[in-house]
């Protein structure tokens, strides 16, 4: 074997799930058909659920110390969720994905992992004990299992003839970042009464402290096909039409047409070959869903191909990624595509789709309301399928960072290994027979006793007779 684990695919996906392995002790390479990084901004948000795990591996303060990144309001459909803005710790922030790829690829690079570049990949095998990748170089390398994180058009997912069900894009809109002249910092979504539309979010600030936006506007008859390029004066018309004078372009930095094509790989799991990312399911990129979706995968993934590298993982653990992932993929496809319907992007102006829109913007004025959109969004609502959590409320929930002494519980997951909080000192012996993968802390302390998988997710909590069962579940059998 060349390496444990092949990543294909130097976005954030492949990035964070390289980490991962390298936090898990796994050997990885990671290819890129890419002869650079891409400069462009591509994704511009990170949520609070991938905001927690970042700070779980201990990369959540540097990213942030590393440019201006605004704290954003949450939105759905276009209509602001004010009341959602202090519910977690790490609100929404505006962090461009260029900034992401970088930061990751500088923190791989300083643990000696390097990206490969100019490695496009052209062929695959697998067979009982791993998997043999060609490349258009004529290079091969050969892993234990390898990973597709290589975008929305996937040669991984073409090579293995994966199945990706799901509707082709059936129109465009323009998104771009920019410089503006007399924008309100509050401005996020504006149409004009004839159906064209802008949205406009914060981006931090250029090398010289000018605020950057990321901007998207689209309408009647500005749906054109992908390959036209999108000019200045296009984008000044559209401001135009919904602003009149009152918003001028000053730079246009970056602009691209985006299609609301819809569509999910029916497995994520092929053999020794798992797809992750945009190689597992497309949308529309409404709240950066897809980026954090992507990473989300590779936080669930990496823990578990390290526990089957290191000879530890249970049968059915490299399974249970599908299994917990997949369902989360749909859900953010179905919440996307109302949004998208909601948001009128076509601009129909149908009478009809205008009533449901009003209906439920009176509806999302309600608290309740407003936090179910914002679990849905920001990811702190996913709650994995796990034995055990029938009646047990934080079992399969991302879990609460309690302070135990001096340190805080998402502190003591940097290693990436288990950990159970045990305050009344009462498994130190069942536990014991885990302790090459299984912290136990929090003796002496408040905190709420529970068993944490190594992603950050809670797989026991309350019942004491149940902590044996959930150790050998998700951490293989007893030494």
């Amino acid at each position: 074997m060349d390496t444990d684990v092949l990543v294909v695919g130097a976005g954030p996906t492949g990035l964070t799930l390289a980490n991962e392995l390298r936090v898990a002790g796994v050997p990885v390479v990671l290819a890129d058909k890419l002869s650079q990084r891409s400069t462009l901004s591509k994704a511009g948000g990170v949520q609070s659920r991938t905001q927690e795990a970042f700070d779980q591996r201990g990369l959540l303060e540097p990213l942030l110390a590393n440019g201006n990144h605004p704290v954003g309001t949450a939105h759905f459909a276009g209509i602001t969720l004010p009341l959602t803005r202090d519910r977690h710790a790490q609100p929404w922030r505006s962090i461009p994905q260029v900034v992401i790829e970088e930061f990751l690829e500088r923190h791989l690079a300083a643990h000696d992992i390097h990206v490969r570049r100019d490695h496009e990949l052209t062929g695959l095998a697998q067979d009982d004990d791993g998997v043999t990748a060609t490349f258009a170089s004529g290079g091969v390398v050969r892993s234990r299992y390898l990973v597709a994180a290589d975008g929305g058009r996937s040669t991984v997912r073409s090579l293995l003839g994966a199945e990706f069900p799901g509707r082709p894009g059936t129109m465009t809109s323009v998104a771009a970042d920019v410089r503006l002249g007399g924008a309100d910092r509050a401005m996020t979504h504006a149409r004009s009464e004839d159906g064209h539309w802008v949205s406009v979010f914060p981006l931090g600030t250029d090398t010289r402290g000018r605020p950057l936006r990321r901007l998207a506007l689209g309408g009647p008859g500005r749906s054109l096909p992908r390959d036209v390029p999108v000019t200045e004066e296009e984008i000044r018309e559209g401001l135009r039409v919904v602003f009149g004078s009152r918003v001028e372009l000053l730079e246009l930095r970056y602009a691209r047409r985006i299609t609301n094509a819809a569509r999910q790989a029916a497995r994520y799991r092929h053999g020794r070959v798992f797809l992750a990312g945009d190689a597992a399911h497309v949308h529309l990129p409404i709240g950066a869903q897809g980026m954090n979706t992507g990473i989300q995968d590779a936080l669930n993934l990496g823990w578990k191909l390290g526990a089957a590298v290191r000879g530890w993982a249970p049968e059915h653990l490299l399974d249970t990624y599908h299994a917990e992932r997949h369902p989360v993929g749909a859900a953010v496809l179905r919440n996307v595509q109302a949004q998208s319907l909601l948001m009128d992007q076509q601009g129909t102006g149908d009478p009809d789709l205008a009533a449901a829109k009003g209906l439920f913007a009176a509806l999302a004025e309600l608290r309740e309301v407003q936090h179910h959109l914002d679990d849905v969004l920001s990811g702190m609502g996913i709650r994995y399928p796990m034995p055990g959590s029938d009646d047990q409320p934080l079992v399969g929930l991302p879990a609460p960072d309690q302070h135990l002494g001096p340190v805080r519980s998402h502190e003591l997951l940097r290693c990436g290994r288990g950990l159970l909080i045990d305050p009344a000192d009462r498994f130190g012996e069942v536990a014991g027979r885990w302790r090459d993968r299984v912290d136990r802390v929090g003796q002496g302390t408040d905190a709420e006793p529970m068993l944490i998988r190594p992603d950050g997710y809670v797989c026991w909590a309350g019942d004491p007779d149940g902590l044996r069962a959930a150790l050998g579940h998700w951490f293989g059998s007893q030494n």
